[in-house]
């Protein structure tokens, strides 16, 4: 019982709601029609705003639990990684990018998962929040992809993809820093 009570909390709750929008964006972003593009783009958008939401809850209703730690970042990975992979197939996000920013991901979970396994803490930084920010605003604008407004969404997304890179790989050499400077 106290299980289930953890784990159907409100913050847990809207964490699996964004897990369960994955498998919808997969069928959306199949289809590479503006109409079906612009719906994936809002479906994107709002399982990102998800993660802003269930944060904010767990700690203002003092709801945080081991559950939620683990899912929160299972979900925004899995998010952002079956959308690049989706978007390749389109040629809308480059091989090579999705390459390195889904293996920077695993590498540093792998390597925050030894550090906990050895008693050190890498705490986040500041990195890791723009890295987020631009991925989730490069995806949106290459879901959207069309021109809206004379807008030309691709274009922009390119550039947020670009930064979101160059962010990605700074804040994953500084997890990897801090780790070989607290072992050694």
């Amino acid at each position: 019982m106290v299980f289930k009570d953890k784990f159907f909390n409100i913050a847990n709750t809207i964490t699996l709601c964004r897990i369960a929008a994955i498998p919808v964006l997969i069928v959306l972003l199949y289809f590479s029609e503006k109409t079906i593009c612009l719906i994936s783009s809002l479906v994107f958008t709002l399982a990102s705003i998800t993660d802003l939401l269930d944060g904010y809850i767990a700690r203002k209703f003092n709801i945080v639990t081991s559950l939620g730690k683990f899912l929160d970042p299972l979900a925004d990975k899995l998010l952002v990684t079956v959308a690049m992979i989706m978007l390749i197939s389109h040629g809308r996000v480059p091989a090579w990018m999705a390459a390195v920013i889904i293996g920077r991901e695993i590498a540093v979970t792998g390597l925050r998962g030894i550090a906990v396994g050895e008693g050190i803490i890498i705490e986040a930084n500041q990195l890791g929040k723009y890295k987020t920010t631009f991925q989730l605003l490069a995806l949106i604008a290459l879901i959207i992809h069309y021109d809206y407004f004379s807008i030309n969404f691709h274009y922009i997304g390119i550039i947020f993809l670009w930064i979101a890179l160059i962010i990605t790989t700074f804040s994953g050499l500084d997890y990897f820093i801090k780790f070989f400077r607290k072992i050694f």
